[in-house]
């Protein structure tokens, strides 16, 4: 007997064969997973209530009494849904009646008698995967496993320890779920790689009832009910963006060298041991077909990561932001709490550095700023992983009504986004109001490039103008301003 064969014998809680109840897509994905002859790894997808579960322990069982003295492994969410995959497990052993007494039923762990092999059931944040030899891995759930370190390094180990057996297969089972977990990488790849058989079956199970859909989509926000019960990967209404209109902004090869005529800005946000150091240059342009008419293009992109035992040198940091506003005849922006004394450094050095007081407000500006950006796929952005995987997890956030800040999912960093959204507000704005042309400091007489840059003649640091270099427009914002330097 095959294992399709012993997977379609076994019995459900209604008293019907598997093999007699399952629909079309069951039977497909059971013969995918189970051939010999086709790819061997699989990426299938159902909305909740469609059987994943029940008939990945029905494929567990059947490999089970099929293979000899191999390791099989089921790799759950967590431990919860560990528990309901051997509970299907124990539900079709005491069903079926040809399979009394053929199974060891531990706590994590089932054993067949007549073949010797084993299933080890284990939680995604388990330790200790990197030695495995497995014969067969299922991963249930993928796309709802945390976003920590701990559930994305086992699923490294995993799916790189079937490489290691000719005969090695995987499958992953899972309702669709944000397109920012880092589980549609995973899709996107398969989609491509000729090594992956994919299966996304849309809409709800057949056997749901339209009332109890009907109070679930009542119940539920749209993009949860979308997820769960459409098998759609829906973006959050709290993202920052959609998926789609991140791809959309992709639209440069890499870094971009200095253009006359353009306004240039660095957003920088400092982290010296946990979060990272971002810098970020960028400029304003005109854009046909962006609904204001103009797009914000990220010229250049530096990340520094420090730790504990090695955190990021300030030297490093302040001689690369002193090079790139040269080159771009750039003023920088940044947070005053954070960067004082490399705010201070770097004026005296000639740069022009404002300061970005982070507050409530300000934040949500920042946010809102980027979020509309995004929206009206008025940004052009490089295709790098690392900030795309960025602005795809964070979120915009109303803490309070009408107060909105930037947060991330657990695991992730928001430093880039703050970094670009620093840029991209001060640009924005100065488009909006005007703004009086930048001279660079080394096209200024000794005298004035002392004077603008802080220094006094007999060499003692003077109070620097908030805005250096800059001139003041007559926008609400800088006359306050310049009213309270007067």
């Amino acid at each position: 007997m095959t294992a399709f064969d012993l997977l379609r014998a076994l019995v459900l809680p209604d008293g019907r064969k598997w093999g007699e109840a399952a629909a079309d897509f069951q039977l497909a994905d059971a013969q995918a997973v189970l051939s010999d002859t086709g790819p061997p790894y699989s990426f299938l997808t159902r909305s909740r209530g469609s059987s994943k579960t029940t008939d990945l322990a029905g494929v567990a069982l059947a490999l089970l009494l099929t293979l000899e003295r191999e390791r099989l492994f089921w790799l759950a969410a967590d431990a919860d849904q560990g528990a309901l995959a051997l509970d299907a497990i124990r539900g079709f052993v005491l069903r079926t009646p040809q399979l009394d007494g053929a199974l060891d039923l531990q706590a994590r762990r089932v054993v067949a008698h007549s073949t010797g092999s084993s299933l080890d059931v284990l939680p995604a944040d388990a330790a200790g995967a990197w030695g495995l030899l497995p014969r067969f891995v299922i991963c249930d759930e993928l796309a709802w496993w945390t976003e920590t370190a701990a559930p994305q390094r086992l699923w490294e180990a995993v799916s790189s320890a079937v490489a290691k057996r000719d005969d090695a297969r995987l499958v992953v089972l899972t309702t669709a779920s944000d397109p920012g977990h880092w589980s549609r990488a995973v899709l996107d790849h398969a989609l491509e790689d000729p090594m992956w058989h994919v299966h996304e079956v849309p809409g709800p199970a057949p056997w749901l009832s339209e009332d109890r859909l009907a109070e679930q989509r009542r119940r539920l926000s749209e993009s949860m009910y979308m997820r769960l019960f459409e098998n759609r990967w829906v973006t959050s209404e709290d993202r920052l963006t959609t998926r789609d209109d991140l791809l959309a902004c992709v639209t440069l090869d890499g870094p971009l060298d200095y253009e006359a005529g353009h306004q240039y800005v660095i957003g920088l946000d400092l982290g010296l041991t946990h979060d990272a150091t971002v810098a970020v240059v960028a400029h304003v342009e005109p854009a046909h077909g962006s609904e204001d008419g103009r797009r914000v293009v990220l010229d250049r992109l530096r990340v520094w990561q420090g730790s504990r035992t090695e955190p990021v040198q300030l030297a490093e940091i302040e001689e690369w932001v002193e090079q790139a506003a040269g080159v771009y005849h750039a003023r920088v922006v940044t947070d005053p709490w954070q960067a004082a004394g490399l705010a201070q450094r770097l004026r005296v050095r000639g740069v022009q550095v404002e300061e970005f007081t982070f507050s409530a407000a300000s934040v949500g500006r920042l946010g809102s700023t980027l979020h509309v950006l995004l929206r009206n796929r008025a940004l052009a952005l490089p295709n790098d992983p690392r900030l795309l995987d960025e602005l795809g997890s964070v979120r915009l956030i109303e803490r309070a009504p009408g107060v909105l800040r930037l947060d991330h999912d657990a695991g992730k960093h928001d430093d880039t986004a703050v970094a670009l959204a620093l840029a991209a507000y001060h640009l924005i704005e100065e488009a909006a109001y005007g703004q009086a042309a930048f001279v660079p400091t080394d096209l200024l007489a000794p005298g004035l490039r002392d004077l603008v840059s802080g220094n006094s003649r007999n060499g003692r640091a003077a109070d620097p103008p908030v805005y250096g270099k800059r001139n003041f427009c007559d926008c609400p914002r800088h006359r306050a301003e310049r009213e309270a330097l007067q």
